[in-house]
């Protein structure tokens, strides 16, 4: 019997459509590992925060960047990112100065391009690790980080019911901020994705539309 297929599912999005609950479902369903791009983009806003960098001095945060290593750790059957060494608590990563200031780091082409090489890596990861795929959430994931991802999709929702689940995670950001600064991705972001509106689904309800594909993608392999 030939092994079984190392599945690459790319879910991109909006802020609040549902990415990280429905990636953290389909990584215990299926035994992927799990990747949440957000969290390394807010790791690294804390970590630049606390060295006193701000975003609006483009050349200082490359500058940091190019003095840290990235490496990570594997928790269950998640990939928590490692910046010289150090893993960044919880406390700092979602922080209300680290949620008021990670779109505008986001938005650095310099902070892009040095985890660009990190989250591919990702996929390696879970090789290594013995996971049968990989499933990787957050913005470029489907365009840029892994174009040739076995199953991709761009999940959203209407932007009041977006702010009213942002509201129940305890999180202030605004979401049209966070919107006006993907716009210029967006085009790029849905071309050959699967979309699917969340506004009116339920979480289990996303969840079986694409553990549904991954089954057949398995099973056709």
């Amino acid at each position: 019997m030939p092994s079984s297929p190392f599945i690459i599912v790319a879910i991109d999005g909006g802020a609040a459509s549902g990415k990280s609950s429905t990636s953290r479902a389909l990584s215990e369903r299926f035994n992927f590992l799990h990747s949440d791009t957000g969290s390394y983009y807010r790791a690294v806003t804390a970590e630049l925060l606390r060295l006193g960098i701000s975003p609006a001095d483009p050349a200082a945060v490359q500058n940091a960047l190019a003095g840290v290593s990235l490496a990570t750790t594997v928790r269950g059957r998640r990939a928590v990112m490692q910046i010289g060494g150090r893993e960044v608590p919880e406390t700092e990563i979602r922080s209300a100065e680290t949620t008021a200031n990670v779109a505008t780091f986001a938005a650095i082409p310099a902070l892009r391009a040095a985890l660009l090489d990190y989250q591919r890596s990702q996929a390696e990861t879970a090789r290594t690790h013995g996971f049968g795929g990989l499933v990787m959430e957050g913005r470029d994931i489907g365009s840029k980080i892994f174009p040739d991802a076995d199953l991709r999709y761009f999940l959203f929702a209407d932007p009041a019911e977006r702010a009213r689940r942002r509201e129940q995670q305890g999180l202030q950001d605004q979401v049209a901020k966070r919107d006006t600064l993907d716009s210029q991705r967006l085009r790029e972001s849905l071309q050959g994705a699967t979309l699917i509106d969340s506004t009116y689904l339920t979480l289990e309800q996303v969840v079986e539309q694409i553990a549904g594909e991954i089954s057949a993608k398995l099973q056709a392999a």
